[in-house]
């Protein structure tokens, strides 16, 4: 066999940076799983105070905390399995292409840089007894979220992941001039938490099934 027999040719190299340019690749479906979940149940948790602020729910406060704590639980819930079936598809060796593993690095990326944004908010809101401070955390997110959806986009170059990027920036720089009032402040977060959470999760799901399929 020619010691050049396995060098890789011009054609290999040209397709290989199509792949990365184009984002071509199967989604995750776990990621997809999350950004869909955590938009439909934060969404929900959302919807519910806009109940409280109009009158229409009128629970205990036991029972709006139990509500409260249900929904962080069952985020928990998806996220430990989005995490237990990314640890046995990685053992599987279904990696997928460079392009897919590189967006769902930069999505997974921003969202462990929300745990160190919880703590800082929450420790700052907490000293300062003054949970203005606790409301620019959600802007923060969503500054995150643009970031890496913007890279999501220079990777994949699909327009609603543009749209997503610039959504999110606009629903930061809105929460944080809202932050002292909470009735407008819960309506953007609400419609933003729908239409940039769950609405990308489902067209990452939608799209991970067709290939899966």
């Amino acid at each position: 066999m020619p010691a050049n027999s396995r060098a890789p040719s011009p054609e290999a190299d040209l397709a290989f940076m199509r792949s990365i340019v184009e984002g071509g690749g199967r989604p995750s479906l776990t990621l997809a799983i999350c950004y869909l979940a955590g938009g439909l149940l934060y969404g929900l948790q959302c919807l519910f105070h806009v109940g409280q602020i109009v009158g229409l729910i009128r629970w205990p406060d036991l029972a709006n905390l139990a509500f409260v704590v249900a929904i962080t639980l069952a985020f928990l819930a998806v996220l430990v399995w989005a995490i237990r079936k990314d640890r046995r598809d990685e053992a599987a060796g279904r990696r997928g292409p460079l392009a897919s593993r590189a967006l769902n690095a930069g999505l997974s990326g921003a969202g462990m840089a929300n745990a160190a944004i919880i703590i800082v908010f929450g420790v700052g809101a907490a000293r300062d007894q003054d949970f203005g401070v606790w409301l620019y955390y959600p802007a923060m997110i969503f500054a995150l979220q643009s970031a890496a959806w913007y890279m999501a986009w220079n990777l994949k170059k699909k327009g609603w992941m543009l749209a997503t990027s610039l959504g999110g920036w606009l629903t930061a720089v809105a929460l944080g001039l809202l932050v002292r009032e909470p009735h407008l402040y819960l309506a953007v977060c609400t419609v933003a938490l729908f239409a940039l959470f769950a609405g990308p999760g489902w067209i990452m799901y939608r799209d991970a099934t067709a290939a899966r399929g």
